[in-house]
Parts: structure tokens; sequence; C-alpha cells
């Protein structure tokens, strides 16, 4: 981002180890007359990224985070008077991240989008009152890339568990009415029928409350019983919010006849730094009864077949299905892991985020001292195979440098070595996710084709 005379940039000027084991980026900027850079967050430890100057160039924003090491940590909204020097935590009000910001026109306010009880909604924060921060949107959607169009107008995309990204507006002048803008899909929408999403909280293990989004197949009947599918989301701490992917579409799921069961457990943001914060150093721990939570509730509707449960999952979706598959005492029938770490010990030292292993897992295996450590390498789901014994698929790319290929592999050996009936899907060209559209057909089909075969027949 720049001004008539300067350039703000991201960097993270590290190499080697250092590179690997560190998130402390900064934010340096370059004066085009003097040829000199300057580091302005030196000393914010984390994540510092996404300059913006504001319209007067009387100040500078960025998003920070504050530990190093830490990739989820707070994603906090910084201003600095370029003139004082000063830097103000502005979004200290909103007990979760900013995840896009956009300066007013008049640099006396910030929009910006963040997560909240699993909906991404536009706030505004009043630089000229207090940073009293104010939601502009409401409903069962996300809001995303928020940018001015002029000074009484935002322009924003949306998208929700029901439908793909269209742009609208947002009229600040006009009670922050929403227009939409593009109907890039409408003769789509227009030959099916969407499913109903419900919200459900429901009550963990240790008496909090947990938010679970429900999906239903789109003729749904109350008086049938329905295949279920307990959907276990990456991150670890990424929101189970109104997210559309053409991969893990809940609708589709719906319209194949499965109810979907989508719980914000323990380790997603959008309900506090505490909730977010309790997965780090357990992942076999509060999280894994905030799954059985979800499932077991929505077992006991007469409309959800019990003996014919589903489980799925990628990335930290997927360790939670290998995990899940050690533990579940029958509950599942059938298991689908993408992606999923099967072996801690071997991630720790394989996976290219070398500070994401240490700050998940509590530090390496060999440190015998190290309590929170050895419960998570204790917790590793390929110490678990000899309890497994429900069929499992295993999907994984061979470009996955987040997680190696020869996770899903060797969880597929010790599957068949088991005698458990087992699917080994490999993309050679893939990486931690599945970016090529007929390799993605063929990510459906074969997706589809395993929980049928065990959850219908």
């Amino acid at each position: 981002n720049t001004t008539s005379d300067k350039i703000a940039y991201t960097s993270r000027k590290k190499t080697g180890k250092e590179y690997a084991l560190s998130t402390n980026s900064d934010i340096y900027v370059y004066d085009l007359n003097t040829k000199k850079t300057t580091n302005i967050s030196e000393g914010i430890m984390g994540y510092d990224t996404n300059p913006q100057y504001s319209p007067d160039g009387k100040s500078i924003a960025w998003q920070s985070m504050e530990r190093d090491g830490y990739e989820s940590d707070q994603n906090r909204l910084m201003v600095m008077n370029l003139e004082t020097g000063e830097k103000t935590f502005v979004s200290k009000d909103f007990d979760s991240n900013v995840d896009g910001f956009v300066w007013s026109a008049d640099a006396k306010a910030l929009y910006f989008t963040g997560v909240w009880h699993g909906e991404s909604q536009v706030y505004k924060i009043d630089l000229t009152d207090g940073n009293k921060i104010t939601p502009l949107t409401s409903g069962m959607y996300d809001y995303a890339g928020v940018a001015l169009l002029d000074e009484n107008k935002l322009i924003v995309q949306r998208h929700s568990l029901s439908m793909g990204d269209e742009i609208y507006s947002i009229d600040l002048a006009d009670n922050n009415k929403v227009a939409q803008l593009t109907t890039e899909n409408k003769q789509i929408y227009d030959q099916l029928e969407i499913g109903k999403v419900e919200g459900r909280w429901m009550k963990t293990t240790d008496g909090k409350q947990m938010l679970t989004w429900v999906i239903y197949p789109p003729h749904f009947d109350p008086n049938k019983k329905y295949p279920t599918l307990l959907f276990c989301e990456g991150g670890p701490q990424s929101p189970v919010s109104q997210f559309w992917s053409y991969r893990w579409n809940m609708q589709i799921m719906a319209a194949n006849d499965y109810i979907v069961v989508a719980p914000n457990r323990r380790g997603l943001p959008g309900f506090g730094m505490e909730w977010n914060e309790q997965i780090s150093g357990d992942y076999g721990g509060q999280c894994m009864k905030d799954y059985f939570t979800a499932i077991d509730e929505m077992a006991k509707e007469p409309f959800v077949d019990k003996d014919r449960l589903g489980c799925v999952g990628a990335s930290f979706g997927g360790f939670s299905v290998y995990w899940l598959a050690g533990h579940h005492v029958k509950r599942f029938k059938a298991f689908i892991a993408h992606d999923g770490i099967f072996n801690m010990e071997m991630q720790y030292l394989e996976t290219e985020e070398k500070w994401f292993a240490n700050w998940d897992m509590g530090g390496a295996y060999w440190e015998k001292q190290n309590a929170t450590a050895q419960r998570t390498f204790a917790n590793s789901p390929h110490l678990f195979v000899d309890k497994w014994d429900t069929p499992i698929l295993c999907i994984h790319g061979e470009k996955d440098y987040r997680i190696l290929a020869n996770q899903g592999m060797a969880a597929f050996d010790a599957a068949v070595l088991r005698g458990v009936p087992a699917e080994l899907l490999i993309y050679p060209d893939e990486n931690h996710w599945v970016l090529k559209p007929q390799n993605g057909v063929l990510w459906q089909r074969t997706f589809f084709e395993w929980l049928d075969m065990w959850l219908k027949k």
C-alpha cells in the first residue's frame, strides 16, 4: 500500500531454520526519496500483514498478531499515527479475528469483516468515538472482501452454506441497506431445491454451549430415518461459519440424502479467545469430546438413523477422523479422511510449518519432561489402530507439504493390515487442497460412492 512518496509492505526477513520456526513478519515502510526502509512493527512478535494507509495519509493500519510461532493468534487491527508514532489496538472490543478491512473515505472509521457465532459479518470501528465497534450486517451469511466504492457505499462478497459468492453493496447512508449486485449463478440455483440449515446450541461435557450447524436434505421428511454425517473442520482453528466450498459442500452432501452435523467444536474462532485457544496442546482432548457431543445429541432425533452414521474431514479434520476411528466405540459405520495426520511424530518432523508443530503439539516428542508435548504424541492416531474396526477411505495429494501423503498411505496400509475395509485415493498433482476441477469431480464421485456403500446398503 502506498502514499505518494512511501511504500508499506509485509515481509518475514528470516532464512533457513529461523524462517521455519517463526511467524514474525513485520511492516516495513520504504521512502522513495531517501531510499531508506523503516520497520514500524518492530517488537510485535507475530504476523504483521496487510498495511493500508489512511486516505488522509496521516495513519497506517494493519493486521497484527502478538505472539511469535502462533499462526492462529488473535488477528488484531492496529492503527499507527504517522506523526506521533503511537500504535493503537483499535479492535480490542472484538473478541475474535479481523479477517479483512478498509478505511472510510474520511479516515475517521474502519470497516472490517470478522467471525462471531458461526457467521462472518461487516463491522465499523469509529475512531472518533473511543474505537466503538458496531455491526453493519446480520443473518446466516459470511461476508468477505470488503472494499470502499465511495464515501457512502461498501462493496463486499457474500456467501453461505447454501450459496456461492455474489457481490453486494452496503449503503452506509441508508441504514446499511444490503443490495445484491450480481446474480452469476441464478440460472443454476433456480433449478435446485436447497436444504434447510439451522443452528443448534448443545451443552458440552464441560458445561459450555456449542453452536452446531445442521444441514437437512432438500426433501426432508421428519418421519423418515436418514444416514447422518459428522463433519470435522480443519485448521484446526478455522471457523465452521457460513462457508462455501466446492469440495466440502454441505448442500451437495444433503442433496445425496444425508443429514450433516457440523459443530463449532473447541478450537474455533468466533466464540472468544479462550474457546479458540483451548485446542493447542490438546488435540485428543476436549475437541474430541465436543465431536461426540454433537453426533450423540443428533443421534437422539427420531429422523437420524443412529445405525448409519459417518464421519468425514480434512487436514485437522482428517486427523480427527483417524483419531475417532480408534475411539468411537462403534458409533460410526464409515470414515473418510482427507490430508489428515496419522502419525504425530512423523508429522512433527515432516511439515514445512515447524512453528505450527511446535505451538500446536506443545514441543518435540523427544522432550520427555514436556507434559504438553508428551500428551500430544500419546494421542497420535497411529497408536490406536488396534481398535480400528470401521471402513475407511483415505484421500491425499502427493504435493501436500503441510501433511505429507505418506500419512494417508500409512493409514490405508494400517487399515488393510488390520483387516478393515479401506480405499486409497492419491492425487499426484494436488497439494493440501484439491484445486483442479476434474480432480474435484473424481473427489465427489469417490466420496459418495464410499458413503453410499456403507451407509445406504
